[in-house]
C-alpha cells in the first residue's frame, strides 16, 4: 500500500476512527494485515518496543529508548553497567546492564530514599566497591553532591552520604597521578576526596577553563558542565559539554581537553567541538554530555544524550557513537548525525534488551518500571500489592497536587490499557504527565467522568459514569492523544469527546529537563484497585 496510505490509517488511530482490542489493534501484524508491510526503522523488542539492535549486525540509536539522559557509563570487566538522572522520580537511579552496548536491561534502583531533584551522576568502582556521586536539592533550595556506594552492583545501596559540595551538580570521579580521588564538578572546578571517597579533603577550586565556541553559534549558554574524565595512554582527558542542554537544537555539544596531570595544564581538543548538532533536519537534536567507554573489542566509544526530532515529549534518549584515537592523540567521532545504521561493537557477548511494560502486578516492579513522581518522604507506602492488583491510596485533591504513579514510555505511537476501581471517596485516572502544570488524561470520580486538558479539567465536559471498576485506553500516536474507556471489561468501548496534541509538553515550554510518561493518579479520600495493565508499540511508518 502507498506510503500515503499507511499515513491514513495512524491518522485514523489517532482520531478514534478505528476501536478494537489492543491486542489486536497494537500488534504490528495487525498494521501489516491492514495496510501491507510497513518497513521498521528500528528492531522490535518486548511488546513491539523499538529496539536499536537490527539484528545483521548493525544497530540504530537510541540505544536506550525514551527520557535517559545524562548517562554515565561503567566497563566493570565484560560488563557494562549505565544509570541516568532521575530528577523526581523515587525509587530512582535505576542501573542498566549489557554485555554489547547495543541492548540493555534494567538492574533495578539505587536510591530509595528521597534527596528531591536528582540531576546528572557518576558510576565508578574504586577497588571492589561502587559510587554513585549524585547532586540532589533535598530542600529545594539549593544544591549539594552525595555519594551512595555498594559492594555489589545489585545493592543493597548504602544510605546517602552528604560531601557537603555545595552550589555544585555534575560531578565527575577520576584518580590522579597521586593516587587520590577527586570529583570535577560543573565549572569546571575540582575537589579531592578522602581515600574512602565518602568525604572531600580539601576546598573546592579552579580545574580548567573551557574553550569557547564562537560568539554568533546559535546556543542556550555557555553552561561548562558534565565534566567526566578517563585516563589513556600518558594522558587524562577531560570531556565537557558546553552551549546549554536544551534550549536550541544547535547548542548542546561535546568537547575535550588533556592533560600529563590532572592538576593541568589543559590542552583544547583542536578539533572542537566533536559533536554538535548542526541543523534541525537532523534526526537528533542537542546532543551532549558524553563519556567514553571501551568497547568488548578494545575499539571506543562514546556514550551520550539527545531529543529526537519532533518527539521533545519523550526526553533526552541515551545515544552510542563510534570514535576513533588519531595519531596525534585526540579522538574524533565517527557517526555522523546518527540518521543511519551503524557496526555494533565487535566481540559482545549476547546482551538482552529492553523488558515488557504490561504488568498484571504480582511482582513489585518499582524503580524498574513503576516511580512516584515528586513524593514525599512515606510515599512508598500509599502502595501495596494483593492478588495481582496494585492498590495505591489517595494523596492530594486532583492530578494538580498528587503524586501520580509513573511509566517511562520508549515508543513514539503506543497504546495502553489499564483496569481502575476507585473505592468510595476516591477519584483516580490515568494522564500523560510532565509535571503538575502539564498533563492531559481523563480521571473517575463517584458518579462522574473528568476531562483534564493541558493540566485543567474541562469542567463543562464532565459525563456521568456507571458504578463498578473501568477500563481506561490510551493511544498516543505521534502525538496525538485519544482515550477511550469500558465499563465492562473492554467489550465495548466509548470515546471521549476530546482529543489532545501534546507536542508542546516538554522542557522548553515547561522546564525540569523532564519527559511525557504515563500516570495513574489517585485522589481524595481511599484508594484505587489497579489491575491488568497492558503496553503495546504501535509501529507506525518511518517520518
Amino acid at each position: 500500500m502507498p506510503e500515503t496510505s499507511r499515513r491514513d490509517l495512524f491518522k485514523a488511530l489517532a482520531a478514534g476512527a478505528l476501536v478494537a482490542p489492543l491486542s489486536a489493534l497494537a500488534s504490528p501484524a495487525a498494521v501489516e494485515a491492514a495496510c501491507g508491510p510497513v518497513m521498521p526503522r528500528w528492531g522490535r523488542g518486548p511488546e513491539g518496543q523499538r529496539s536499536a539492535d537490527l539484528g545483521d549486525g548493525t544497530y540504530l540509536n537510541p540505544i536506550v529508548a525514551g527520557d535517559h539522559p545524562d548517562p554515565s557509563i561503567l566497563k566493570d570487566g565484560d560488563d557494562y553497567y549505565m544509570t541516568f538522572s532521575s530528577f523526581y522520580s523515587y525509587p530512582g537511579l535505576v542501573i542498566w546492564h549489557s554485555t554489547d552496548l547495543v541492548n540493555w536491561a534494567p538492574i533495578g534502583p539505587a536510591l530509595h530514599r528521597t534527596l528531591g531533584d536528582i540531576w546528572a551522576v557518576d558510576l565508578c568502582k574504586h577497588g571492589d566497591r561502587y559510587y554513585i556521586y549524585l547532586p540532589a536539592n533535598p530542600t529545594g533550595n539549593g544544591w549539594s553532591i552525595f555519594v551512595i556506594w555498594a559492594d555489589n552492583i545489585a545493592g543493597p545501596w548504602s544510605e546517602p552520604v552528604d560531601l557537603k559540595i555545595e552550589g555544585c551538580i555534575d560531578p565527575g570521579h577520576i584518580v590522579g597521578e597521586d593516587g587520590k580521588r577527586y570529583l570535577f564538578v560543573n565549572g569546571i572546578r575540582r575537589v579531592r576526596l578522602r581515600d574512602d571517597g565518602l568525604a572531600t579533603d580539601g576546598a573546592l577550586e579552579p580545574a580548567y577553563s573551557p574553550w569557547h565556541y564562537p560568539d554568533d553559534w546559535v546556543t542556550e549558554n555557555f553552561a561548562p558542565e558534565g565534566p567526566k574524565l578517563l585516563r589513556h595512554g600518558q594522558w587524562f582527558y577531560l570531556v565537557t559539554a558546553v552551549g546549554g542542554t536544551a534550549g536550541p537544537v544547535t547548542g548542546h555539544m561535546v568537547i575535550a581537553a588533556r592533560s600529563r596531570s590532572i592538576h593541568g595544564p589543559w590542552e583544547h581538543c583542536p578539533h572542537n567541538p566533536l559533536v554538535r548538532t548542526l541543523s534541525e533536519a537532523e534526526p537528533w537534536w542537542s546532543r551532549g554530555h558524553a563519556t567514553l567507554v571501551e568497547g568488548p573489542a578494545g575499539d571506543w566509544w562514546m556514550v551520550y544524550h539527545g531529543y529526537e526530532n519532533g518527539f521533545r515529549t519523550l526526553g533526552r534518549q541515551t545515544l552510542l557513537e563510534p570514535i576513533a584515537w588519531t595519531e596525534d592523540g585526540w579522538f574524533r567521532a565517527r557517526g555522523g548525525d546518527l540518521s543511519r545504521p551503524l557496526p555494533k561493537p565487535a566481540s559482545g557477548k549476547p546482551s538482552t534488551g529492553g523488558f515488557a511494560l504490561s504488568d498484571d502486578f504480582s511482582k513489585d516492579r518499582f524503580g524498574t518500571q513503576w516511580a512516584f513522581h515528586k513524593p514525599g518522604p512515606n510515599e512508598r507506602e500509599r502502595a501495596r500489592h494483593g492478588d495481582r492488583c496494585l492498590y495505591l491510596q489517595a494523596s492530594g485533591s486532583s492530578p494538580i497536587d498528587s503524586s501520580p504513579l509513573t511509566c517511562g514510555v520508549p515508543d513514539r505511537s503506543y497504546e495502553v490499557e489499564v483496569t481502575l476501581e476507585p473505592a468510595p471517596g476516591a477519584e483516580a485516572g490515568l494522564l500523560l504527565y510532565y509535571n503538575n502544570k502539564a498533563f492531559v488524561g481523563v480521571g473517575f470520580a463517584a458518579d462522574s467522568i473528568k476531562n483534564f486538558q493541558y493540566a485543567e479539567e474541562l469542567v463543562w465536559a464532565r459525563a456521568p459514569r456507571k458504578p463498578g471498576p473501568v477500563r481506561v485506553r490510551l493511544s498516543n500516536v505521534e502525538n496525538v492523544v485519544t482515550f477511550h474507556h469500558s465499563h465492562d471489561g473492554g467489550r465495548s468501548w466509548q470515546l471521549h469527546p476530546t482529543r489532545m496534541e501534546v507536542s508542546g509538553l516538554h522542557h522548553n515550554v515547561f522546564g525540569g529537563f523532564l519527559s511525557l510518561k504515563l500516570g495513574i493518579y489517585c485522589a481524595g479520600s481511599g484508594e484505587v484497585a489497579i489491575r491488568d495493565f497492558r503496553y503495546r508499540s504501535l509501529t507506525a511508518p518511518a517520518r
